[in-house]
Protein backbone atom coordinates (compact mmCIF):
# COMPACT_ATOMS: atom_id res chain seq x y z
CA UNK A 1 0.00 0.00 0.00
CA UNK A 2 2.79 2.69 0.60
CA UNK A 3 4.29 1.99 -2.11
CA UNK A 4 1.31 3.15 -4.57
CA UNK A 5 1.57 5.91 -2.40
CA UNK A 6 5.38 6.65 -2.37
CA UNK A 7 6.47 5.63 -5.68
CA UNK A 8 3.52 8.38 -7.58
CA UNK A 9 4.65 10.91 -4.86
CA UNK A 10 8.77 10.39 -5.72
CA UNK A 11 7.98 10.54 -9.51
CA UNK A 12 6.07 13.93 -9.05
CA UNK A 13 8.54 15.25 -7.07
CA UNK A 14 10.83 14.65 -9.85
CA UNK A 15 9.04 16.74 -12.04
CA UNK A 16 6.50 14.98 -13.96
CA UNK A 17 3.37 16.64 -12.21
CA UNK A 18 -0.22 16.28 -13.31
CA UNK A 19 -0.31 19.68 -15.66
CA UNK A 20 3.22 18.52 -17.16
CA UNK A 21 6.69 18.69 -16.74
CA UNK A 22 7.98 21.15 -14.62
CA UNK A 23 10.48 23.92 -15.85
CA UNK A 24 14.01 23.21 -14.46
CA UNK A 25 13.45 20.12 -12.53
CA UNK A 26 14.96 16.69 -13.05
CA UNK A 27 12.43 15.73 -15.53
CA UNK A 28 12.79 18.42 -17.58
CA UNK A 29 16.62 17.91 -17.92
CA UNK A 30 15.42 13.80 -18.85
CA UNK A 31 12.74 14.89 -21.31
CA UNK A 32 15.51 17.03 -22.94
CA UNK A 33 18.32 14.02 -23.04
CA UNK A 34 15.72 12.08 -24.27
CA UNK A 35 14.27 14.46 -27.10
CA UNK A 36 18.01 15.35 -28.41
CA UNK A 37 18.75 11.49 -28.72
CA UNK A 38 15.57 10.70 -30.76
CA UNK A 39 15.69 14.05 -32.82
CA UNK A 40 13.59 16.31 -31.30
CA UNK A 41 11.11 14.41 -29.49
CA UNK A 42 10.25 11.98 -26.95
CA UNK A 43 9.49 8.15 -28.08
CA UNK A 44 6.47 6.55 -27.10
CA UNK A 45 7.15 4.07 -24.07
CA UNK A 46 10.54 5.58 -23.39
CA UNK A 47 11.07 6.05 -19.67
CA UNK A 48 10.00 9.91 -19.56
CA UNK A 49 6.76 9.09 -21.51
CA UNK A 50 5.82 6.39 -18.82
CA UNK A 51 6.63 8.45 -15.67
CA UNK A 52 5.22 11.51 -17.52
CA UNK A 53 2.11 9.19 -17.60
CA UNK A 54 2.26 8.06 -14.20
CA UNK A 55 2.32 11.56 -13.42
CA UNK A 56 -0.34 12.91 -14.46
CA UNK A 57 -3.26 10.06 -14.14
CA UNK A 58 -1.06 7.91 -11.31
CA UNK A 59 -0.93 4.59 -11.85
CA UNK A 60 -3.82 2.04 -13.73
CA UNK A 61 -5.74 -0.48 -11.78
CA UNK A 62 -3.77 -3.60 -13.97
CA UNK A 63 -0.30 -1.57 -12.25
CA UNK A 64 -1.94 -0.77 -8.59
CA UNK A 65 -2.63 -4.83 -8.68
CA UNK A 66 0.47 -5.79 -9.98
CA UNK A 67 2.76 -3.93 -7.26
CA UNK A 68 0.21 -4.60 -4.52
CA UNK A 69 0.55 -8.27 -5.39
CA UNK A 70 4.17 -8.48 -5.98
CA UNK A 71 5.44 -6.09 -2.93
CA UNK A 72 3.05 -7.59 -0.23
CA UNK A 73 4.70 -10.65 0.07
CA UNK A 74 8.08 -8.38 0.29
CA UNK A 75 6.48 -6.40 3.04
CA UNK A 76 5.01 -9.35 5.09
CA UNK A 77 8.65 -10.60 5.00
CA UNK A 78 10.57 -7.46 6.33
CA UNK A 79 8.08 -6.84 8.80
CA UNK A 80 8.11 -10.98 9.70
CA UNK A 81 12.33 -10.44 10.44
CA UNK A 82 11.47 -7.01 12.31
CA UNK A 83 9.06 -9.43 14.48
Amino acid sequence: GVALICIPASICALGFTASGIAAGSVAAKMMSVAAIANGGGVAAGSTVAVLQSIGAAGFSLGAKIGLTSMLGPLGAAAGAKLA
